[in-house]
């Protein structure tokens, strides 16, 4: 199956309603081929695994090489419910990502997450000053459909 970058920011927002669901921070992650093939999708996982590093994108950059291989990844683009954390943005670049979409800045959930959900923690480091000047360079872009995000992040915050 071969999707375009607003069915697949969907999919991804789709996947971080399944992780809020389940018990995690509201985020999800796409995995598309150069061609544009659906190769996998990911959810957080920090609260069901124990594992703080249990991001999205990290959990779909572990699970896609374990069952694709590590070639897979090469070239490919990763769609991201939230702007990717500089974990995360590394950790893309080292499995040979070249594009990352986003969908809410980092701005944006720190306003919607902040202090209640996040524990007052922030690294308010953005995706694309991360991966500046990586050789080979890496495209951010970013937001795309940061609405649709924004409502799934929305129904994380605690009740007042």
């Amino acid at each position: 199956m071969t999707l375009d970058d607003t069915t697949a920011m969907q999919r991804a927002i789709a996947a971080s309603r399944r992780a809020l669901a389940a018990g995690n921070r509201p985020y999800g992650a796409v995995l598309l081929s150069p061609e544009g093939r659906l190769l996998h999708e990911a959810c957080n996982r920090q609260e069901t695994d124990a594992d703080d590093t249990a991001h999205a994108e990290l959990v779909l950059v572990r699970e896609a090489q374990a069952r694709l291989g590590r070639d897979a990844l090469r070239g490919a683009t990763v769609f991201a419910s939230g702007e990717p954390c500089a974990m995360c943005a590394g950790a893309m670049f080292w499995a040979g990502v070249r594009r990352i979409v986003w969908a809410a800045s980092n701005p944006l959930m720190a306003e919607l997450l902040g202090g209640e959900l996040l524990g007052g923690e922030l690294l308010p480091a953005r995706c694309a000053d991360v991966l500046a000047g990586s050789r080979p360079p890496v495209l951010v872009e970013g937001p795309l459909l940061e609405r649709e995000a924004a409502e799934v992040l929305r129904q994380a915050r605690p009740a007042p």
